[in-house]
């Protein structure tokens, strides 16, 4: 059995001599070298922006989701969306671990597990699509995946479901670096509050914040807006498209009596939303663009073109101890875990 590298450098095709992530195709024979796990993929939850862009791309049409699924992954070896440059991640169980692991892991094979590293880095096979769930991001799938020796993974847990494990993990950094960064009476935008990553920031940010703090939920939905106001995280909600830059600013200035947001976390899941997230935030304060719908490039150039000394936080899904610290906000808000207990299980 060959020995690979553990970054996975040996399973890149093209081109040679980057990461997998940054390549094009990946070598996805499921013969594992002996520093890697083979696991059997039950299924993929997709990135929010690549599976928005997937739908519109199949005209909202399941099977065409699953034929484009099925396209990328034949051409790429890897679930690498080549439009958003997103993937996701898997749940699944292991089938072999390879013998340089055997002492550095506490795995079995049989176990359940989520893989907490993306898809466009993890090597995958598709050998059928059972389902593909439209309004969850989620596909299930038969089929076979690698993870490297550098590959971070969770256990599922006993007592959540899989699915709704799947759905949570998959935004687990978002949540966790909400914590690091709000502090005590701090006021907080988070753009796109309606949705997955986004509800467990509202969580999250109001926890922190405290009775003094003030917390903002954006969403251009109606529907969004009174979810938020109904779960009571989100001392205001504003309906406004993020996508226009002014009309988020100006929403913002008026209920911070123009004091604008100490911290804006941005959770959307489609591209032209940097402006609004810089100008809806004051001076010397802090943006953490959590989508991978965002262009750091238009926040970078944005933020010098309007004067504004802001910083801007690339979207790191990795934070120390953060599959935990998701799914223990399910545990210690009953609120939380019916409402995604609701959409995921």
């Amino acid at each position: 059995m060959k020995h690979g590298s553990p970054y996975g450098i040996h399973r890149v095709l093209e081109p040679k001599g980057v990461l997998p992530q940054g390549a094009w195709k990946l070598e996805n024979t499921m013969e594992i070298f002996d520093n890697e796990l083979l696991i059997d993929v039950r299924a993929l939850n997709i990135d929010a922006a690549s599976f928005t862009q997937i739908k519109q791309q199949g005209a909202g049409d399941s099977a065409k989701v699953a034929e484009i699924v099925l396209d990328i992954v034949a051409q790429r070896g890897k679930q690498h969306n080549p439009v958003t440059g997103s993937g996701g991640m898997l749940i699944g169980a292991v089938a072999q671990i390879g013998p340089a692991l055997a002492g550095k892991t506490d795995l079995a094979v049989g176990d359940k597990i989520a893989t907490l590293v993306s898809l466009s880095l993890t090597p995958l096979r598709i050998d059928a699509i059972d389902q593909v769930h439209m309004n969850k991001d989620q596909i299930d799938i038969r089929g076979q995946a690698i993870l490297f020796e550098t590959g971070l993974y969770a256990r599922l847990p006993a007592d959540i479901d899989e699915k709704l494990a799947l759905a949570i993990l998959d935004v687990a950094g978002a949540p966790a670096q909400t914590a690091r960064l709000v502090q005590p009476g701090q006021t907080v935008v988070v753009i796109g509050g309606g949705g997955k990553s986004g509800t467990l920031c509202l969580y999250e940010a109001k926890k922190r914040a405290g009775a003094q703090g003030c917390v903002i939920g954006v969403s251009p939905f109606e529907k969004d807006c009174q979810r938020m106001q109904q779960l009571g995280w989100a001392d205001h909600t504003l309906q406004v498209d993020a996508t226009q830059p002014l009309a988020l600013m100006e929403a913002v200035a008026q209920v911070t009596q123009g004091r604008m947001a100490d911290v804006v976390i941005n959770c959307v899941n489609i591209p032209n939303t940097e402006m609004g997230s810089i100008l809806a935030t004051r001076q010397h304060g802090t943006i953490y663009f959590f989508s991978m719908a965002t262009s750091f490039t238009a926040a970078a150039l944005g933020a010098e073109g309007v004067g504004k000394d802001v910083q801007m936080i690339v979207g790191n899904g990795y934070a120390t101890g953060h599959a935990g610290h998701a799914l223990n906000l399910l545990r210690e808000s009953p609120q939380l875990r019916a409402l995604f207990d609701q959409l995921y299980v």
